[in-house]
């Protein structure tokens, strides 16, 4: 009888044990940009507010498990300049190599407020073709803090050069989500943190994670998961492709409520004119400003309505639009 229930206790407690690494393995995070429940953060979203001012680069290798190889003459990572790093998210980036850095600073510092402070962009062509990097922050440069990380890829077998990864098995690794759409981080994430004063951040740090799985090289989470992602990536765009580091407002009205994908105005660039194609019921204010924000021309479109803006000067434009309830994206064109 003692025997049985010593069975039946170890039956159960095998099978909690089974039941919770089913939860760690099947753990959902955020899904990639455009899918209902996305953390993303559009590069023209009303609540970015700042970029990060400079942008110094240390290189990695393109391949650190070989770092005698090269390419185009060179060891280490040299796509992009160090000024591609600051500024507005706008698809030019500078590529760090394995387990390379870039530190960015700010005009003002960021503080810790309800929600997200800033967010990271990367240059990602697809949903799955990620690269992935560790963001750490400083009050002083000297003494950095590492956000909370979680990668629940498989580390059974290496993610291979351009192989895909899930997004919805990443938490609080920059890189997580496609070209245009940053990646959110929550200063609260560090309330607990020593040697850091979360009002007043002034150094951004990314450094890419690597990637390989191997002994030696692998790079870890903070739960003590090996990090897999794309690896070796042995070309002068190695590692991760910083895009921007941008500020989010506190106090603004969230992520917008007008999905981007419903908008689509083409073509862009464009000569003598565009066409606003939307799929939103309600009724909308679009706005058409120059580069430094002066309205040109204000209307409410129709379906597929045709703008004709042939008399505007070759240039850079904003078009913002606005719905009933207030909330807005803003998408650039351009003018040949």
């Amino acid at each position: 009888m003692i025997g049985l229930r010593l069975i039946r206790k170890r039956k159960y407690w095998f099978l909690f044990i089974f039941l919770l690494a089913s939860q760690l393995v099947f753990a959902q995070y955020p899904p990639p940009a455009g899918f209902p429940g996305t953390t993303a953060i559009y590069q023209d979203s009303s609540i970015i507010i700042g970029w990060a001012t400079t942008c110094n680069i240390t290189r990695g290798y393109i391949n650190m498990g070989d770092t005698t190889f090269t390419y185009q003459g060179s060891n280490k990572a040299s796509y992009g300049s160090y000024l591609y790093g600051s500024g507005h998210a706008d698809g030019l980036v500078v590529s760090l190599g394995d387990q390379g850095s870039a530190l960015l600073t700010f005009e003002k510092p960021i503080k810790n407020e309800p929600g997200p402070d800033f967010a990271v962009f990367e240059n990602a062509f697809s949903n799955g073709f990620l690269e992935l990097g560790f963001v750490e922050v400083s009050s002083d440069g000297q003494r950095f803090v590492r956000f909370p990380s979680v990668s629940l890829t498989q580390t059974i077998s290496q993610a291979n050069t351009f192989d895909t990864l899930d997004a919805t098995k990443i938490y609080n690794l920059a890189g997580k989500y496609r070209v245009m759409y940053g990646t959110p981080f929550d200063l609260e994430d560090l309330k607990d943190s020593a040697n850091i004063d979360l009002s007043s951040i002034s150094y951004v740090r990314i450094i890419d994670v690597g990637g390989s799985i191997l002994p030696g090289l692998a790079s870890y989470d903070s739960q003590g998961h090996i990090i897999n992602d794309p690896w070796p990536t042995p070309f002068d765009t190695g590692g991760f492709d910083l895009d921007a580091v941008g500020i989010l407002d506190h106090y603004g009205q969230g992520i917008e409520i007008i999905d981007y994908h419903d908008f689509t105005i083409f073509p862009n660039p464009f000569t003598e004119s565009i066409t606003i194609k939307f799929l939103s019921t309600s009724r909308l204010t679009v706005t058409l400003t120059d580069i430094t924000g002066r309205p040109i021309k204000q209307f409410h479109p129709e379906t597929n309505e045709i703008i004709h803006l042939g008399t505007l000067e070759k240039g850079i434009y904003f078009v913002q639009i606005v719905s009933e309830t207030g909330q807005r994206i803003v998408k650039k064109i351009v003018k040949n």
